[in-house]
């Protein structure tokens, strides 16, 4: 189940926030238990055990740092910690690819049956890890009620697609937060404009991108390989963005506060403020978790960059089980390199639309490594891209501009802080204006009534609603 579901749009979230808000406090945090293990077991009921496992496995594990009487015994059990949560993430994530590089490696016939790969793992092995590594440092205590913890790795609204939420964020949460009309509405708000995100803009480009790179690269015209990556250069950040949106919206109806994860990446005018705007709780996780522990940039000139470059490329591995992921994370450790040597310095020189012309061709060369299934297809599409096929414009390049053109034209001005701009505007207004903000919350409730009949509307007659997380 995902939240652009009708099921869960119109019967599970209705269902959990009715019983929630009827119920006593002291009963709410067991209900959002038992509803997100419901939500999860809804897409894979076998694997509800695998993530008890790991709740259970990291409970245990920080209580037992937290009393742990030596710094030796300390550092023992975290390791403990870390090696168990790798292991279970690499068995279930990795395993296929390295029995399938093993067999090509050394002309082995190793033979195994294909491992599913569980929804959502990658975000909720991190979080366990964070949770036994704040503990280890003092960041937070070890959550006492194995109930507690079990909400804070199984909540719904971040389980599957995030953002990764840091265990000490949310602890005092955990135990008590507010709920308020005006917050509950927030949430609501935010949600709708998530799910917009996600259905109106990410759906339809998806579908532009998949038929175009499951074409031959051979038979893409230059224009046609264009719009195919622009298209899911702008799929991936209106879905991965909608449902980091979604996932802050919903909190907010139950009472919690999430980080934020994006901030219009697409404007940056250097890859190093890229990555500060894209995924922000993955890239402050590797930070914390992995950079700085590696020395960060308190060692030499050398092992900076080694440490930049083991960082980014175990980055890429963390999306998915293949070499271009490696090469995408190695790729942007070596620009990021590269900007820390002096690049970004003489790019921040230059005309400021030129600064946003270099990141913009940068993330694009990086999102082909991304969604191609191999070096040769990236490598060919690439070639296509800049010159190099036969046909410049084709008749379909044509077609796929004018059946697409509005939701490219939404995708790239929404990709812009567009938004914030006008609603900062009408607050200023409103608020010169009192006698006006009356008039302005109706509009508001009656745009985003029209925004999400329209979103349901779109769900009914469409059967194209992919979930992008699968891979990671």
């Amino acid at each position: 189940m995902v939240f652009s579901n009708l099921v869960f749009l119109f019967l599970f979230l209705p269902i959990v926030l009715t019983v929630y808000f009827i119920s006593p406090h002291r009963l709410r945090n067991s209900i959002l238990l038992i509803a997100s293990l419901f939500f999860y077991a809804w897409g894979e009921p076998k694997y509800v055990a695998l993530m008890l496992f790991s709740v259970f496995m990291n409970y245990l594990l920080g209580l037992l740092v937290e009393v742990a009487t030596s710094k030796r015994r300390k550092k023992l059990i975290l390791s403990l910690a870390v090696i168990g949560n790798l292991v279970m993430l690499g068995f279930f994530k990795y395993m296929n690819f390295l029995v399938a590089n093993l067999n090509a490696l050394f002309n082995l016939s190793i033979e195994m049956e294909p491992i599913p790969l569980p929804i959502g793992i990658s975000f909720f092995t991190f979080q366990a890890m964070s949770y036994v590594i704040d503990v280890y440092r003092r960041d937070a205590p070890a959550q006492r009620n194995l109930l507690d913890l079990s909400l804070y790795i199984a909540l719904f609204p971040q389980l599957i697609a995030g953002p990764i939420v840091r265990y000490n964020t949310v602890a005092d949460q955990i135990k008590k937060r507010i709920t308020s009309f005006s917050k509950f509405s927030e949430g609501v708000s935010r949600f709708i404009l998530g799910l917009a995100k996600k259905v109106l803009i990410a759906n339809p480009l998806g579908g532009v991108a998949d038929e175009i790179f499951s074409m031959p690269a051979e038979s893409l015209s230059t224009g046609t390989a264009w719009i195919g990556i622009i298209a899911y250069t702008l799929q991936i950040y209106f879905d991965f963005s909608g449902y980091s949106d979604m996932a802050i919206g919903l909190g907010k109806m139950f009472g919690f506060d999430f980080e934020e994860n994006f901030n219009y990446p697409y404007i940056s005018r250097s890859i190093s403020e890229f990555w500060r705007r894209w995924h922000i709780s993955l890239g402050t996780w590797f930070k914390d978790y992995l950079y700085i522990p590696l020395g960060g940039n308190r060692v030499s000139t050398f092992k900076i960059y080694r440490n930049l470059l083991i960082v980014w490329t175990i980055t890429g591995f963390w999306h998915g089980a293949s070499w271009t992921f490696m090469a995408w994370g190695f790729y942007y450790g070596i620009i990021i390199s590269l900007e820390k040597l002096g690049l970004e310095k003489l790019i921040k020189s230059l005309w400021r639309p030129f600064q946003h012309l270099y990141v913009i061709l940068i993330f694009i060369i990086g999102w082909v490594f991304f969604r191609a299934d191999n070096f040769s297809y990236s490598f060919d599409y690439l070639r296509i891209m800049f010159g190099a096929g036969e046909v410049l414009i084709s008749q379909e390049t044509l077609l796929y501009m004018a059946d697409y053109w509005i939701v490219l034209l939404l995708g790239v001005l929404f990709s812009m802080p567009i938004y914030p701009f006008i609603s900062k505007a009408i607050q200023k207004f409103t608020m010169r204006n009192k006698g006006l903000q009356f008039v302005k919350d109706i509009l508001s409730t009656f745009m985003y009534l029209v925004l999400m009949i329209v979103i349901a509307m779109y769900l009914v007659n469409s059967t194209y609603n992919p979930f992008i997380y699968f891979r990671f």
